[in-house]
Formats: C-alpha cells, sequence, structure tokens
C-alpha cells in the first residue's frame, strides 16, 4: 500500500485531515499489521486525507512508564512531541488504545496538545457522515458478535459506545460478554503485562477471558486493540477447539463489508 508520510505530504505543501499513529504493535506484529492496512484501506476508500510519520514515529512510552521506567517515558514523548509539533499536528487517530490513552491523556502535561481519537471514535464518525457504505451483501449481516472491551479504551476513557455502534450498523447480533462495559474484565496484557511472564496463579486471567467470550457462542469475538487481539486469540487456542470463534479488529469487520 502507497500511505504518504508527514515528511511527504509536507514537501509537496499539503496538509493532512489526520495523522494515523499506527504505534509499535501495529508496525511490527504481524497480526496487527492486518489491523493497520484494514484501516488503511478505510481511510482510501472514504476519502479522508491522512499521513503516518512513518520512521519518525516512536513509541508513545507508554509500556515504560507502566513498567515504572518514567525517564525513558519522558525521554520517548519529548521525542515524539518534538516531531509531532514541528509538523503542527492537531488531529491524530489511533488503532491502539494504550497510544490512545498516553497521547490523549499524557502528553499535554509534556507540551503535546492533540485531538486523539481512537479508531472506533473515527469509523462511527464517518459512517454517520455517510462517508462510508456498506455492500448489499454485507457479509456480517445476521451474525453473532460479543465485543471486549479494552481497559484503557473502556474503563480508562469511558468510550463503551462508539465499537457497539459501528457492530450494529453492521446489522450483527451483539451479545455481551457477562463481564462488559465498566465492569469488563482485563485480557492480561494492561499495565505494560504484555511483556513480561504472568505471576503464579490457578488460571491465565486471558484463558479466563477467552472462556467468557467462548461461552456466549458467538460466531466473532470483536475487539479494538491490537494487544486484546493477541491475548485472546492465544486464550482461546488453549482448548485447541476447532469450532471457536475468530477474533477480529473492529477496522477488519468494517474493510470487509464497505463498497
Amino acid at each position: 500500500m502507497k500511505v504518504l508520510t508527514m515528511a511527504e505530504m509536507m514537501a509537496s505543501g499539503e496538509q493532512p485531515e489526520i495523522l494515523f499513529w499506527v504505534g509499535c504493535a501495529g508496525s511490527f506484529d504481524q497480526r496487527a499489521q492486518k489491523i493497520t492496512k484494514a484501516f488503511a484501506t478505510i481511510l482510501n476508500k472514504a476519502g479522508v486525507k491522512y499521513a503516518i510519520l512513518g520512521k519518525e514515529e516512536a513509541c508513545t512510552g507508554d509500556p515504560a512508564r507502566r513498567a515504572g521506567n518514567e525517564f525513558m517515558f519522558q525521554m520517548m514523548a519529548y521525542q515524539n512531541i518534538q516531531i509531532l509539533n514541528g509538523y503542527n499536528i492537531k488531529k491524530i487517530v489511533t488503532t491502539c488504545p494504550h497510544c490512545f490513552n498516553t497521547l490523549k491523556n499524557e502528553y499535554p502535561v509534556l507540551g503535546g496538545n492533540y485531538d486523539v481519537i481512537h479508531h472506533t471514535q473515527f469509523l462511527q464518525e464517518l459512517i454517520e457522515q455517510g462517508k462510508i457504505k456498506f455492500t448489499d451483501s454485507n457479509e456480517w449481516k445476521g451474525k453473532t458478535i460479543t465485543y471486549h472491551d479494552s481497559c484503557y479504551l473502556g474503563r480508562a476513557n469511558e468510550i463503551y459506545e462508539a465499537p457497539r455502534k459501528v457492530l450494529e450498523s453492521l446489522d450483527m447480533e451483539l451479545k455481551e460478554m457477562k463481564r462488559c462495559k465498566s465492569k469488563g474484565l482485563c485480557c492480561g496484557a494492561g499495565g505494560a503485562q504484555m511483556f513480561k511472564e504472568e505471576e503464579k496463579g490457578e488460571k491465565r486471567i486471558n484463558t479466563e477471558r477467552a472462556e467468557e467470550a467462548r461461552a456466549r457462542a458467538t460466531d466473532f469475538v470483536a475487539s479494538a486493540c491490537p494487544f486484546c487481539n493477541t491475548m485472546l486469540s492465544d486464550g482461546l487456542k488453549v482448548a485447541e477447539n476447532q469450532n471457536d470463534p475468530a477474533v477480529l479488529d473492529i477496522a477488519e469487520i468494517v474493510a470487509q463489508a464497505i463498497k
């Protein structure tokens, strides 16, 4: 895919409508790269003028801060803020709730003030504005789905309705898990737990959450976070059940249904 970087766009004297913050997972993880491509496909079809930072984008510093390395977090944050402010960035959209939370809530104190939107919110906006239209043979119609609330999207930022409204606009039947919304259960990846071995216990938390998703007996499990996607997918694999639902990001679902 040909995606313009901010440097390329500025060189031609243009300014994007949004900056798409890809994030570490979306850049380097093979599974999350599919989410990145799906969202870029949607932006292209919706006619949104966007750019990425490319090689100028560094980690937001979220894992470093959660793991207790404040010095490294601030180094990373200042570097990113310098680049973002240099390009006069106003609006950022990201597919990762961890990046979303850090850019939105933690960068302003360090001088990085931006309008930060999660991709599910942006997708809802595009659908409501009529910029995204679904095919008549929308393959998701009538399918059952359950949605997992990411901690950083849900409890940390109280974004519960946007992802659900996107799914409902596809005429999917949403079956909520027992623990959802403000009472949702973490997949186990938050707070830098993604990058360390778990403590001893009776059961892995992602296995527990995967069992809750499986109990809903739906066709698919939707997530809106690359970390949650990995943890839920791994949790479902533990049972080695061929009939388990596939875990898909909301962007992947929308990308397959648009004209």
